[in-house]
C-alpha cells in the first residue's frame, strides 16, 4: 500500500512539473494599453498569439547576443561592433528581451535582423545596406560564451588530472582521474597508433585529445536544459567548419611527396586515366574534411530538433484542447528522455568518429606506403 501511495505522489510531482513547464514555456506576448483596447487580428481563439513551433525551435538551436534561460528571463552578452567610424561596445540588453528593439549608438542605430547585427538608417528607418556591408561583428555570442565555459571546465579537468598524477606517482588512479585516464588510453592507443603509426602519432596526439575532448564535453553540455548547457555548438555548421578546417589544414602542413604524387599522379595508372583520377582526388582532398563538417553538425542539430520538436506537440495540442496537451505531454516526456539517452550515446560516438577520421586522413598524408591511404579511400 505504502508503494502504491509513492508511486502516486511521483505521478502528481511529474504532473506539476509538466504544467508548470507548459505555462513558462507558451509565454504569452507582451501587450500595451492601446493593444489591449484595440481589436485582435490573425490571432488565436482568445487574443493569444499562435504557438509557432519552427520559430521556436530555431531560436533554441540557432546562436544568438542573448542567452534565454526562462520566461522573459536572458542573460545579456557583449554586442561589439566595427564599423567605419570605429568601434562600440554596448549590451544586447538595449535590443529588448525580444531582441527587436533598435539601441541608438555612438555612430549608428543598430539592431538585429534575423539574429544577425544590422546598421539602422535613421531617416528611411530601414536596413542600411551600405553601413552594415562595412560591420564587423565580433560580439561574444550564446555559442561563443559556452565555448570559453566549455574551455575552462577542460582546463580545469586536465590540471586537476595532471596534478593527481603527481601526488599519486605509482599508485592506481582515483576520482576524476580514474574516470579519464582510460579516455586518454583510448584515444592514444586505439586511434592515434592505430590509424597514424607507432613512429608519427605522438606529434598529433595533443590535437586528437583536444578536439575529442572538445566535441565531447560540448555535446554533453547540450543536453543539459539549464544554464551553462542547452547551447549547439557542435551543431553551428560555423564551428564544425572551423573544426573540419583544422583538420585539412595540417593535413597539407605534414603530407609528404608520397601523399602528394598520389593525389596528382597516382603511380601505374595510364596517363589517360589520370586525366578522370587525379581532379577526384584533388576533390576527395577537400571532400573530406567537408564531411567531417557535415556529419558533426548534422548528426548533433538533428537529436536537438528532434527533441524540441516532440516538446513542440504539448503545445500545439494543448492549443487544440488543454486535456489533449496534457495527455500528449506524458507521451512526449517518455519519448524525449529515450532521446536523452540516446543523445549520451551520440555525444561520444560523434566525438570519436570525427577524431578517428582525422587521425586516419593524417596517417594517410605521412605514410610511405599505399596502405593507409587505400584505407583513407574506404571511409570517405
Amino acid at each position: 500500500m505504502t508503494n502504491k501511495i509513492n508511486i502516486f505522489k511521483r505521478f502528481l510531482l511529474v504532473f506539476a512539473l509538466l504544467f508548470i513547464s507548459y505555462k513558462g514555456f507558451a509565454e504569452e506576448p507582451e501587450t500595451t494599453p492601446a493593444a489591449e483596447s484595440a481589436p485582435v487580428h490573425q490571432e488565436g481563439e482568445h487574443g493569444v498569439k499562435p504557438f509557432n513551433a519552427g520559430e521556436t525551435i530555431i531560436e533554441h538551436v540557432a546562436d544568438n547576443h542573448q542567452w534565454h534561460l526562462f520566461g522573459h528571463t536572458s542573460i545579456s552578452l557583449p554586442v561589439i561592433a566595427k564599423t567605419d567610424k570605429g568601434f562600440e561596445v554596448f549590451s544586447s540588453s538595449h535590443f529588448g528581451h525580444d531582441g527587436k528593439e533598435h539601441y541608438h549608438g555612438v555612430n549608428y542605430i543598430y539592431a538585429l535582423e534575423e539574429g544577425s547585427l544590422v546598421v539602422i538608417d535613421e531617416l528611411t528607418d530601414t536596413v542600411s545596406e551600405e553601413a552594415t556591408a562595412n560591420l564587423w561583428d565580433f560580439s561574444i555570442t550564446k555559442n561563443a560564451m559556452a565555448m570559453f565555459i566549455s574551455m575552462l571546465l577542460m582546463i580545469w579537468i586536465f590540471v586537476s588530472v595532471a596534478r593527481a598524477y603527481t601526488r599519486n606517482q605509482g599508485k592506481a588512479p582515483r576520482g576524476l582521474q580514474s574516470f579519464i585516464e582510460p579516455l586518454i588510453l583510448f584515444i592514444r592507443d586505439d586511434v592515434a597508433k592505430v590509424s597514424i603509426g607507432e613512429k608519427r602519432y605522438q606529434q598529433f596526439l595533443p590535437f586528437l585529445l583536444t578536439v575529442f575532448f572538445f566535441i565531447w564535453i560540448n555535446n554533453l553540455l547540450g543536453l543539459v536544459p539549464f544554464f551553462p548547457g542547452g547551447v549547439n555548438v557542435t551543431g553551428s555548421i560555423s564551428i564544425a567548419m572551423v573544426l573540419a578546417g583544422f583538420v585539412l589544414l595540417i593535413t597539407f602542413v605534414v603530407a609528404n611527396k608520397h601523399y602528394w604524387r598520389h593525389v596528382f599522379a597516382m603511380p601505374g595508372v595510364p596517363v589517360g586515366v589520370l586525366v578522370i583520377l587525379t581532379p577526384i582526388e584533388i576533390l576527395g582532398v577537400f571532400l573530406r574534411p567537408f564531411v567531417l563538417m557535415i556529419r558533426l553538425f548534422a548528426n548533433i542539430t538533428a537529436g536537438h530538433i528532434i527533441s524540441l520538436a516532440f516538446f513542440s506537440l504539448i503545445f500545439i495540442f494543448g492549443e487544440m484542447n488543454v486535456g489533449l496537451g496534457f495527455g500528449v505531454s506524458i507521451l512526449s516526456l517518455v519519448f524525449t528522455i529515450f532521446m536523452g539517452a540516446l543523445e549520451l550515446l551520440v555525444a561520444f560516438l560523434q566525438a570519436y568518429v570525427f577524431t578517428l577520421l582525422a587521425a586516419i586522413y593524417f596517417g594517410a598524408a605521412v605514410d610511405e606506403g599505399h596502405e593507409i591511404h587505400n584505407h583513407v579511400d574506404d571511409h570517405a
